[in-house]
């Protein structure tokens, strides 16, 4: 593509590369100008105009930014009409959004002319929402430099939503005295809210002693009538992997995936496995409805994304969230609730 200035005689048909202000006249940037348009420019005292001019071989911004955009799009993306040399995806299903990034900073490192925006990788989306965006810089460029650009993409689409499934949810709340049971009604609202994008809710409540044979016994039975996710909220924290949660999966027959992770809070997250069943130990800061470690890793498992020690263990760039007031002890001691 050619840019700059051009004689007048030499314009009809280019793309205006800045909007034109003639009298009561407007000329749009990108217009293709017409006969009438260099008039008006010609009739303004104007001998040139500075415009984009296709060279051979040349296709436009939008029909670039499309064929790149149908290349990128995977499984439940709706994408809109180009427009500017943009084309916008969208998500066509609430879920977990996945990215390719290292496919994608090779498709951003081809030229400087292409561009492609995402949300980040693992992001919880809402139907309808925007997730990315196709930008084509210049108003043309060469079919050779999309081919190229293609090629980073290879055979698979680089974006994908994975769609909320809806899980029959057994919560197991440990109780010791002193809690009330309106914070166990409270943090199993807060847990249906967060299961409310899958269409799920708590099918199972059950509230036993903060004894690890107790929650076994609790977790087996929930298991046995059909539960396919199973969250344990201690009454006491989670501290040590010997600690009731912990040991209780064990002594169900199950295992620990990983306890603890770089995210705060939900820094005492706790994944186990019983009878291949996901169950959770959930950190003090699930109790409230803020994001927090535990709303990472619950909307994996609603997408059914599997989730193992090294994507827990991955999560620290970025893990540091905002302080909630629910903190025993707040990052800055001498900080306020709201600081």
């Amino acid at each position: 593509m050619r840019f700059g200035p051009v004689p007048l005689d030499q314009a009809i048909d280019a793309v205006s590369a800045h909007s034109l202000r003639l009298g009561e006249r407007v000329i749009k940037k990108g217009a293709r100008l017409t006969a009438d348009d260099l008039d008006a420019i010609r009739a303004d005292g104007r001998n040139d105009v500075i415009v984009a001019l296709r060279d051979e071989g040349d296709i436009g911004e939008d029909e670039a930014a499309e064929k790149l955009a149908l290349a990128l799009s995977g499984q439940h993306i709706r994408r809109d009409q180009p427009t500017t040399g943009r084309n916008n995806l969208f998500a066509d299903t609430a879920g977990v959004l996945r990215v390719h990034c290292d496919a994608i900073n090779r498709l951003n490192a081809v030229d400087e002319a292409v561009t492609f925006a995402t949300l980040p990788d693992y992001r919880a989306v809402e139907r309808g929402e925007m997730i990315a965006t196709v930008k084509i810089i210049p108003f043309a460029v060469s079919g050779l430099l999309i081919d190229k650009a293609l090629s980073q993409i290879g055979g698979e689409p680089l974006i994908e939503v994975k769609p909320f499934r809806k899980l029959k949810v057994a919560a197991v709340s440990t109780l010791l005295p002193g809690l009330k049971p309106s914070v166990v009604n409270k943090t199993l609202a807060v847990l249906e809210g967060r299961l409310a994008p899958a269409n799920s809710t708590v099918d199972f409540d059950l509230r036993v002693p903060h004894d690890a044979r107790e929650v076994a016994q609790a977790i087996k039975a929930a298991i046995a009538d059909g539960a396919e996710l199973v969250v344990v909220y201690g009454a006491s924290a989670i501290t040590d992997r010997r600690d009731v949660i912990p040991a209780a999966i064990e002594i169900a027959g199950g295992r620990i995936e990983h306890f603890g992770m770089p995210v705060d809070p939900g820094n005492l997250m706790l994944v186990g496995e019983v009878e291949g069943r996901t169950v959770l130990g959930a950190p003090g800061c699930a109790r409230s409805p803020k994001e927090n470690g535990f709303d990472w890793v619950l909307q994996r498992i609603m997408a059914g994304i599997q989730v193992k020690r090294a994507d827990l263990t991955g999560l620290g760039v970025g893990g540091l969230l905002m302080e909630i007031i629910q903190r025993g002890h707040p990052r800055d001691p001498h900080a306020g609730p709201n600081d």
